[in-house]
């Protein structure tokens, strides 16, 4: 249990550092997905991962499943591409709620 408090204490101070300043704050119901798509890389990956782990089932095992985190991720992407005018979190409510 130590390692992990450890590794989650590491990643966050390396998000922390990833994450520009002005990013400190990300409504997804109000970003339109034609920005979110211009963030950096790191404020994608931070993004979808907590959109992952938010529309998980209530009592679902504590597991990241890496090829469907990598599988929403793609479609995520996809379709905000195509509705660039619709918020990030519509869009994630749409695929995924």
């Amino acid at each position: 249990m130590k390692n992990a408090a450890a590794i989650c204490l590491s990643l966050a101070i390396a998000f922390s550092f990833a994450v520009p300043a002005s990013a400190q704050k990300l409504d997804l119901e109000k970003v339109k997905c034609s920005e979110w798509l211009q963030a950096p890389k790191e404020t994608l990956l931070l993004t979808l991962a907590w959109i992952d782990g938010y529309y998980q089932d209530e009592d679902a095992d504590p597991v990241i499943d890496m090829d469907k985190l990598l599988k929403n991720s793609e479609k995520l992407a996809e379709a905000c591409a195509k509705t660039p005018d619709k918020s990030v979190g519509d869009v994630a409510e749409d695929l995924f709620g």
